[in-house]
């Protein structure tokens, strides 16, 4: 059976049985795609709204379906909240977004702390980035991308489990995240700027309850560090 491909639509809602494709859409379908009238397509609006649909017109700029059967899928849980200083390498950063989203995060959260570097967060493009790799890995729910947050105005709000990644081997306090993680918790997990965390910041992160942990005895770079905790954190949780 051939795969269905699935499209976002951010105003899929209960009832609406005919929706107009956005002009974005209906050019991959019908120039990219080729697909025809009668072909069976699914929508979703990446806050758990899928939605089986048939294509009733196609041409290159425009495109209209009507819908056949519309169901919520459950939003994941445990759910992951990744905060992380993004680099200056803007290729670095969207590559993160990508795998992150493939990975099921639930939110990003650029973190500014006492080493960060100011890179410009672009939140059209960054959310066209998360959309893109929802749809790829066949999900319905799109992590939320949060505006950037001072490390200590994020520990204060954090309700959830409380991991922060660092590179100091002087911290008696530090476990391997294997060990650290809670399977079936939701957890926020923080990841430092290319230069780590402050002596002060991470005692500040602690004080708020948050686990030092380790992810073993390689440097890591940023990007590599946050989806080396993504990756624990899905196998831990999700593996089957």
């Amino acid at each position: 059976m051939a795969d269905i491909p699935l499209f976002f639509h951010p105003h899929v809602t209960k009832g609406v049985e005919n929706l107009q494709l956005p002009e974005d859409t209906a050019r991959h379908i019908g120039q990219v795609l080729r697909m025809q009238s009668g072909e069976a397509i699914e929508l979703t609006d990446g806050k758990g709204q899928k939605v089986s649909a048939v294509l009733d017109d196609v041409s290159k700029k425009r495109s209209s379906i009507h819908v056949v059967d519309m169901m919520h899928i459950a939003s994941p849980s445990p759910a992951l909240y990744l905060a992380v200083a993004f680099t200056k390498a803007a290729a670095r950063n969207e590559w993160l977004l990508e795998k992150a989203t493939e990975l099921g995060v639930r939110s990003i959260i650029p973190l500014i702390t006492a080493r960060s570097v100011r890179e410009r967060i672009r939140p059209e493009r960054w959310n066209a980035i998360l959309v893109s790799a929802m749809l790829q890995s066949k999900q319905c729910w799109l992590p939320v991308l949060q505006a950037p947050t001072q490390l200590d105005s994020l520990l204060g709000k954090t309700a959830t489990q409380k991991l922060i990644a660092h590179c100091m081997d002087d911290d008696p306090e530090r476990r391997p995240i294997t060990e650290a993680l809670k399977i079936g918790d939701d957890a926020t997990i923080l990841i430092g700027p290319e230069g780590d965390f402050t002596p002060a910041e991470l005692t500040l992160a602690k004080a708020s309850g948050a686990i030092p942990v380790s992810l073993g005895t390689n440097r890591l770079r940023t990007e590599t560090a946050a989806l080396s905790v993504i990756t624990h954190y899905y196998l831990t949780n999700y593996a089957v």
